[in-house]
């Protein structure tokens, strides 16, 4: 049994490997487009299909809105009942079939083309694979007309140039018709697979995982293209573990009222009072509004330990440490737990670029981020 689960994985990196090749040589100019196609959308990109490319039509659209790019799944058998009505121009749609031929997406082309909605495929149809055989028997024979450029994969006014509908001309001229999706799309991706992982070979398995890398190969790529960052991520985040980790220190310190602070000349009676009442076990030492020390729980127990009760007769200015590690209220949690870590501290003070006091991040804060 261990030998199939193998030879399942195997299958499936061999259809991403041969899909990675496509994507870096015959069908980047393909990809390329259909990514222009998507940065240039003024409404949202639309991701359907059906069936078990449905689920990873579903997944597409959530990894393309959580990157920047905002999207929607609309289930094609629903859009037969009213909700093409959330189709409109300035969207593009983004098909999916394995076929190219499933009978609830073919319903959607009427009014794709009404709307004059760009529409990308993914499917099955061995697109790339039929241009390199034209090419390298074009070779053979000493032709040297045959230009990738002229097949984008392929706009409908490309194919009228090429072929009747249905006939592969753009694709290798072999006479093997493309799926009619593919056909009607402005721009075709090649999602083939040299077999199913299934023993059957009827399973979608290996069709479907190429169909995912492809779709998260154009997020990413939107992504990157319209400069997505981690502070759009996090706001695009904010529940769960991970948006918890790219949470601001901003949203998370003590400020106003709940910052501890006391003045250097504060006499220790009274820092101990300002410690405890806040319940942080330190407090800020400020001139004015700047940092100039801290003191906090462990300052204390180490002077109790050299000086005894003489303690009580210190000022904050002469118990206090100066110079402690602050952060930027505009870092990540992340930052500041790491901070912490690294110096063995329980507590970082928020100041601004001229040390002026912002607030008070505690460790305890950050336990409520799961991040610990």
């Amino acid at each position: 049994m261990k030998h199939t689960g193998e030879n399942v994985v195997r299958i499936e990196a061999e259809a991403l490997r041969a899909l990675a090749d496509r994507i870096g040589g015959p069908m980047a100019r393909a990809f390329q487009r259909a990514v222009e196609l998507m940065f240039s959308c003024t409404g949202r990109v639309v991701v359907t299909g059906m069936g078990k490319s449905g689920l990873i039509a579903r997944k597409i659209a959530a990894t393309l809105s959580s990157t920047g790019s905002p999207a929607l799944y609309l289930h094609p058998v629903e859009a037969m009942h009213g909700d093409l009505g959330m189709v409109v121009r300035g969207d593009v749609v983004l098909a999916l079939s394995a076929s190219g031929e499933t009978e609830e997406i073919l319903q959607l082309l009427a009014t794709i083309k009404r709307l004059r909605v760009p529409l990308i495929a993914m499917t099955g149809d061995a697109i790339c694979g039929r241009l390199d055989s034209r090419s390298s028997k074009s070779a053979k024979r000493g032709v040297s007309n045959v230009r990738l450029d002229e097949n984008p994969h392929f706009s409908r006014k490309g194919r009228a140039r090429n072929g009747a509908p249905g006939e592969s001309k753009a694709a290798g001229g072999s006479g093997t018709p493309l799926s009619t999706l593919a056909a009607a799309a402005d721009v075709a991706l090649d999602c083939s697979i040299a077999e199913e992982a299934c023993a059957l070979g009827l399973a979608p398995t290996a069709s479907t995982t190429a169909m995912l890398a492809l779709g998260d190969a154009l997020a990413v790529t939107l992504s990157e293209k319209r400069g997505f960052k981690e502070e759009d991520f996090a706001n695009l985040h904010p529940g769960g573990k991970l948006g918890k980790r790219l949470a601001r220190v901003e949203s998370l310190m003590h400020s106003g009222d709940a910052l501890p602070r006391v003045a250097p000349s504060t006499r220790m009676p009274d820092v101990i009072y300002e410690m405890s009442r806040k319940k942080l076990g330190v407090t800020a030492v400020v001139e004015g509004e700047r940092l100039v020390g801290i003191v906090s729980d462990g300052d204390l127990r180490r002077l109790l330990e050299k000086r005894g009760k003489d303690v009580m007769d210190l000022t904050a200015g002469e118990a206090m440490t100066r110079d402690p590690k602050t952060i930027a209220k505009e870092e990540f949690a992340a930052t500041a737990l790491a901070v912490m870590e690294e110096k063995k501290i329980t507590s970082l003070m928020v100041v601004d670029e001229n040390r002026r006091v912002e607030g008070i991040v505690h460790l305890h804060d950050l336990w409520g981020t799961e991040m610990m």
